[in-house]
């Protein structure tokens, strides 16, 4: 099979951001190994391994470019060894970006020592906190390199084509109208509100989630810790992640109150925040009002099956996860890394077997359970009580014996940065066009 579509060309701004400047489809059809919906970490991702291993494939992404407000911009000790592995890793580390090497919760006035990263089995021994743009656009440009891989910006997947029962294509819209990609495999990256998920009628597993989350910027000074803190206080929690010159803000709340928060009023919300660090008043007349606090309403759900002929599910819109961690986009690109593992040699002869499908999934689904179950345990024993309670906090006990017990700060570590049966690059590399 070929594809009569033409590899995009990147171009640099002034910024010395990259523009990427795709050539439109030439025809209304389009004909390729495997389209993949979704231009987020499990689509790009999986979309430069299995172009790196020689397989044709066209990545639709939605927007113009990747400059979009994400939340989730951490990137784990997993996916950072996954670029070691690649031979990428000094020039991704070269992109900016801030490093956790420790993670500790205030409840109260009671520092708890959660995980310590220090003593990772990987090359690095941290998290990366990075602007997920960044990242992405780091995948796509190494993507470029190789003549089988194709990004079509502006374009998102509207529909499956199918055939006798077996999904066979996309129908898409991109600037120049309605188009049609014909392929041996749809990979459906395109989130927890898949539009791909939704037309395959698969089931999908609601776990619940007793939260959302505000998500606001508020700067950086120079007295300010420089510590990653989970803030624990009477009905409130407040997570304060470092980015250098300001500081990412996530505060729970409880599930559906979001409206009723913003009747109060924008004041009454900063003073919320104000009563849990005081030191950050003088800075909250910078939350000028809603429209700098964006809403993440949270789900954790999961399909009972991923796949179906012709077509498989990874990433969010194969399972959704808690902000909790921060391990969303970490499993994401576990999960690409799996399918590219599992379908770069059936593709390259044809159309994955349902077999092949359905060991990506088998391959991936422990990961999913046991990292959901942690999550829904934190969110019923620690979340909920925190968000329902009324009087001062004392930290648990659990969270007392963690405090003084450091191989249960690494093992956190190792679960949180790591995870479970991580990902090894297994495809081999086809040679990139010079």
């Amino acid at each position: 099979m070929g594809v009569d579509v033409n590899a995009p060309q990147i171009s640099y701004n002034r910024m010395n951001e990259p523009d990427f400047m795709t050539e439109h489809v030439p025809s209304a059809k389009t004909v390729t190994r495997c389209c993949i919906a979704g231009g987020g970490p499990a689509g790009m991702m999986a979309g430069f391994l299995l172009a790196r291993a020689g397989v044709k494939v066209v990545v639709l992404e939605k927007h113009a470019d990747f400059l979009r407000d994400f939340r989730g911009d951490t990137i784990h000790a997993s996916t950072l060894e996954l670029m070691y592995e690649l031979g990428l890793l000094d020039e991704f580390l070269a992109q900016p970006h801030q490093k956790i090497e420790r993670l500790a919760g205030l409840f109260g006035d009671t520092r708890i020592q959660i995980a310590d990263l220090t003593r990772l089995p990987t090359h690095c021994r941290f998290i990366a906190l990075m602007p997920q743009w960044d990242f992405l656009n780091f995948l796509a440009e190494k993507g470029k390199r190789y003549p089988t891989f194709h990004l079509l910006m502006q374009t998102q997947a509207t529909d499956l084509i199918e055939d006798n029962g077996r999904v066979c294509g996309v129908r898409a819209t991109g600037p120049e109208g309605p188009i049609e990609i014909r392929s041996d495999l749809v990979i459906a990256a395109d989130g927890r509100h898949s539009t791909l998920r939704e037309r395959t009628g698969l089931k999908v597993q609601d776990l619940g989630a007793p939260m959302d989350v505000f998500w606001m910027r508020l700067s950086r000074q120079p007295g300010d810790a420089g510590q990653v803190l989970g803030r624990f206080a009477a009905g409130a929690l407040l997570v304060m992640l470092d980015r250098g010159d300001y500081w990412q803000c996530a505060y729970v709340i409880p599930k559906g109150s979001a409206d009723t928060l913003r009747a109060e009023g924008i004041e009454a919300f900063r003073e919320r925040i104000a009563a849990i660090v005081p030191s950050l008043r003088e800075r909250l007349s910078e939350l000028r009002g809603w429209d700098d606090v964006k809403l993440l309403s949270v789900a954790v759900d999961r399909l009972e099956t991923w796949h179906k002929p012709g077509l498989l599910c990874i990433g969010d819109a194969a399972h959704a996860m808690s902000p909790i961690g921060g391990v969303g986009i970490n499993l994401a690109v576990q999960d690409a890394v799996a399918a590219a593992n599992t379908l770069a040699a059936p593709l390259a002869r044809g159309a994955p077997s349902d077999g092949d499908l359905a060991a990506v999934q088998t391959r991936r689904m422990f990961p999913t359970r046991f990292t959901q179950a942690i999550q829904v345990i934190v969110q019923n024993r620690i979340i909920t009580p925190v968000l329902a309670s009324r009087t001062q906090l004392t930290p648990p006990w659990p969270a007392r014996v963690l405090n003084r017990l450091p191989f249960l700060q690494q093992l956190i570590a190792r679960v949180v940065a790591v995870g479970v049966r991580p990902e090894h690059v297994q495809t081999p590399e086809k040679s990139p066009s010079s």
